[in-house]
């Protein structure tokens, strides 16, 4: 009985990974990323990449991997909480932003570098432009 829900488990795990991935694609490139800055934010190879581009069920993701993604959707759905208009919920993410943390970047030149940390902490700020709007 113990092999069938293993089974079970990593099938769940492969379609997270294959709708997680095809999700922050989707939003990556609607946010202006270049293809370097998607291997260098989700920490895959090139080879990798373009052969998860073409086939999302075709990825075994890290734990690393899929924290990654987690903060991206995160920050997408915050943006969606933020913004009505896509030209904003699309854009945020590539505009200069001025406030203390980001000085004058956009926010996705600092997750283009791939520091997990640096993800985090752009999540943490983009999530707290939120306030009490849960």
């Amino acid at each position: 009985m113990a092999i069938p829900q293993k089974l079970d488990r990593y099938q769940d795990k492969k379609r997270a990974a294959a709708v997680g991935l095809k999700a922050a694609m989707s939003i990556l490139d609607k946010w202006g990323s270049t293809p370097e800055q998607i291997q260098s934010i989700l920490q895959m190879s090139k080879a990798s990449f373009y052969k998860f581009r073409k086939d999302p069920g075709a990825a075994q993701l890290s734990h690393d991997q899929f924290e990654r993604l987690s903060y991206l959707l995160n920050i997408h759905a915050a943006l969606r909480t933020l913004f009505e208009n896509p030209e904003n919920i699309y854009g945020f993410m590539a505009m200069k932003n001025h406030n203390s943390y980001f000085n004058g970047q956009a926010p996705l030149e600092l997750i283009g570098t791939g520091h997990f940390g640096t993800l985090y902490e752009v999540y943490k700020h983009i999530d707290a432009l939120r306030g009490g709007l849960w």
